[in-house]
Formats: C-alpha cells, sequence, structure tokens
C-alpha cells in the first residue's frame, strides 16, 4: 500500500522525518513514507542512558530498540539519526510522575511525554532538518476539515491512541501525519513481514516505557525516597482501619491490596490525602463523581455546538457530559475517576482536546467527622 502523507504543493520530493522508536509502527510508517517518494529520515530520541538502557528489555528507546530502528533505516536506504534527550526526558516525564505520585495523583506519563520530548522536541529537530512534516506510528487520524487539521480516534478501537494526544494544539497537528491511524494493528505487522522487516514479529512496548517490570512504587520510591512514609488506612468517617507502607502504592478506584480483612463489604479507595498520609476507603458507591474541575485546558480546533463525550481514563468508554468553563459535569456519575488523570473530550470520532482533572465532586457527601479532620 501507499500512504498519503498529504503534502501536495510542498515541491516535487517534499522531505519528511520519521519519529522511530525501534517498534513494529514507526517502522512501517517509515517504510510507507519511503514509498510515496518522500526524501525520509528516521529520528530516535534516546532517552535513558546508553548502557542502563540496553539492560533493561522492554524499555522503548533502550539499546535493543534504537539498535532495530537503525536496522530498518538501512534496510530502506534512509539516514538515521539519534539524538540524546535523557535530561529532558527525566526532568519532563519521570520526575514529575514521581512527584505526582508522591502528591496522591494519578500521572498519566505517556501525554507528559507527548508534549515534551516526543512533540515538542522532535519538532524542533525535525525543522531543524528542513523536514516539511514529522510522522509518527500512532493510531490516531489526521483529517483536514473547513478550519484547517482535526484529530479523529483510530479505526482500530483496540490500538486507537488518542486519548494520550489530547493535549496536541492546532500548530503541532498542521505538522504532524498519522498514517497508521487508518489501519488496524494486524495490517501492520503484515506490512512489515511483507516488506521484510525484521521487526515484524517485535513484542509492543509496555505503555510505561521507563518501568520495564511494572512496579511503579519501586521506582518513585528510589527517586523520592519520602514515598515510602507510612500512614493509616480511615474509612469516610475516619475510624483507622489499619496502616499503609506509603501512599505511592494506591490509586483511586483500588480494591486489592489493602489488606485490611473483616470488613462487612467490598472497600475501595476512595481519595489520598497527601498533608495527612490517609488513605481514604469506602464502599463502590463513595466512588461515584458527578463533575470534575479541570486544569490546563487545551482545544484542537473551533468547538462544535454539539453534546460532547468525557473519557476519564484511558480504559473508560466515553460518557455524555457538559462543559461548564472548566468544569465538567457527567450525565450520570463516573466511577474511579482520580485527579491527575485526563478528561478527554469527543464529538462523535472528532477529539475535541481536553485537560487534566485537578479536583472531583463526590455524589455522596464525606460524614462530617472527615470533613473536620
Amino acid at each position: 500500500m501507499k500512504a498519503d502523507f498529504d503534502l501536495e504543493g510542498r515541491g516535487a520530493r517534499p522531505r519528511i522525518v520519521v519519529a522511530m522508536s525501534g517498534g513494529v509502527d514507526s517502522s512501517v510508517v517509515a517504510a510507507l513514507a519511503v514509498r510515496s517518494g518522500a526524501e525520509v529520515i528516521g529520528v530516535t530520541l534516546q532517552l535513558y542512558d546508553h548502557g542502563e538502557a540496553t539492560a533493561r528489555p522492554g524499555a522503548c528507546c533502550a539499546g535493543r530498540d534504537i539498535r532495530d530502528a537503525r536496522a530498518v533505516c538501512d534496510r530502506l536506504g534512509i539516514p538515521h539519526y539519534v539524538h540524546d534527550h535523557e535530561s529532558a526526558f527525566r526532568s519532563a516525564v519521570v520526575d514529575r510522575f514521581a512527584d505526582e505520585y508522591l502528591a496522591g495523583r494519578t500521572p498519566i506519563p505517556c501525554v507528559q511525554c507527548n508534549m515534551g520530548p516526543k512533540f515538542t522536541d522532535l519538532f524542533a529537530l525535525a525543522r531543524d532538518l528542513g523536514a516539511d512534516c514529522l510522522a509518527t506510528g500512532h493510531y490516531v487520524r489526521r483529517v483536514v476539515g473547513p478550519a484547517g487539521p482535526e484529530l479523529y480516534r483510530g479505526v482500530d478501537p483496540a490500538r486507537d491512541q488518542s486519548y494520550f494526544l489530547f493535549a496536541t494544539t492546532s500548530a503541532q497537528l498542521d505538522f504532524l501525519r498519522f498514517p497508521l491511524g487508518g489501519l488496524p494493528k494486524d495490517r501492520v505487522r503484515a506490512i512489515a513481514g511483507e516488506l521484510g522487516l525484521s521487526v515484524a514479529g517485535k513484542p509492543d512496548s509496555q505503555d510505561i516505557c521507563f518501568v520495564p517490570d511494572g512496579n511503579y512504587a519501586a521506582l518513585v520510591k528510589k527517586l523520592r525516597p519520602q514515598a515510602a512514609t507510612g500512614g493509616d488506612i480511615v474509612d469516610m468517617a475516619g475510624h483507622r482501619l489499619g496502616e499503609h507502607q506509603g501512599l505511592v502504592h494506591f490509586t483511586v478506584g483500588q480494591r486489592r491490596g489493602l489488606e485490611i480483612g473483616g470488613q462487612p463489604e467490598p472497600l475501595y479507595v476512595i481519595r489520598l490525602e497527601p498533608e495527612t498520609r490517609r488513605v481514604v476507603v469506602g464502599p463502590r458507591a463513595a466512588l461515584a463523581v458527578t463533575a470534575v474541575t479541570l486544569s490546563d485546558v487545551n482545544w484542537i480546533g473551533p468547538l462544535p455546538d454539539v453534546p460532547v463525550m468525557a473519557k476519564v481514563r484511558s480504559m473508560a468508554r466515553p460518557a455524555p457530559a457538559r462543559l461548564f468553563g472548566e468544569r465538567l459535569v457527567f450525565d450520570s456519575p463516573e466511577y474511579g475517576v482520580a485527579p491527575g488523570q485526563a478528561a478527554v473530550l469527543y464529538a462523535g470520532e472528532r477529539v475535541l482536546g481536553g485537560g487534566w482533572i485537578a479536583a472531583t465532586e463526590p455524589a455522596i457527601a464525606a460524614p462530617q467527622a472527615v470533613l473536620q479532620a
């Protein structure tokens, strides 16, 4: 197949810079870019110390991934550049991830990475290289509307990554291209196989690339030792039920790992209180949230005068909601909504934008004892 990179009027042979992670998705993007007849350059951001990264299988942009990206570029006959962005990645993504957990919030580092090293830094690199666009392997669609480019979900619902790109600006979207947005994942792997790319069967990298073993708590405690400070587990009336070994082990909506047996009904984490080091638990009904306050809201293009759907977790179903300034009100209560996550708004398949969840409004008022605590 031949992808349309929408570069008409950019010269006889436009230049495409491809963000290459060493995985099958970005490798196929590079191959499609070459097939389009454009001049193609592959760029990889090295996000870890090379020696450390090489020893961490499963981490994106580690040593093996850089070698895989270079091998694909060699096969395609295009140049490949590696840029060291370890310092920027640590300060913009890893350190913020640790600080968010320390503050009792549940972060989304993939959005921060897109907002920082991936788009901001890669944009600068691509423009320095004289590119007409920056192409990535994200499963979203870029559609040119009456007022300019708009962002849409990927056609494969199992691979759609639009939730993680809500902070993309209109100016960035003008320069970005997403050639995989209209393809299912199995077709992408088939294309890689047809082209003889060595990464055709390579497993997908983990969502949080810098925590390859999935032990978020261990990483946070290593970076912020105070995260291991314990405290009390209390019910919604403030009665002590047990103790914990650090807020970093909990997130809103969590049921397992509380270690407070003997209760008459299942208990869930309702909220975290970093000031008192308390984990407040309660019945599932107490997780219901009627509205959230958003911060750092970003809109992608003009807002249509139509009902919106809000997605408050990456795996959640979009729910009907109404927006009043920075206050998002759900038509029906949502459950397990955590500060630090994002609320992304959609109109049908189009991504309108969204913001960070700064505060939630519970459907059930807290008992007076907690309010006075």
